[in-house]
């Protein structure tokens, strides 16, 4: 069995406040590269994120499941 991944702690400014993010690696990567592809700042989509999920989960949560809603919609399913 692989071990746990290790959480990446970033703080982000989302409507004039710090906050942070704790997501694994391969999430920040994924999020970044999607940044990337609309041609925005890591922080501005999560500041979107966070306005979309109106904070009814962790915005961590609300991050992750982004991204895997993000890459389910461009493989088609």
């Amino acid at each position: 069995m692989k071990p746990a991944a290790k959480l990446r702690k970033r703080s982000v400014t989302i409507a004039g406040h710090r906050t942070s993010v704790s997501l694994e690696a391969e999430f920040w990567d994924a999020l970044s590269e999607i940044a990337a592809a609309r041609d925005r700042p890591v922080a501005a989509l999560i500041a979107g994120i966070d306005r979309r999920e109106g904070r009814q989960t962790s915005l961590s949560s609300a991050v992750r499941l982004f991204v895997l809603a993000y890459f389910r919609q461009k493989a088609g399913k």
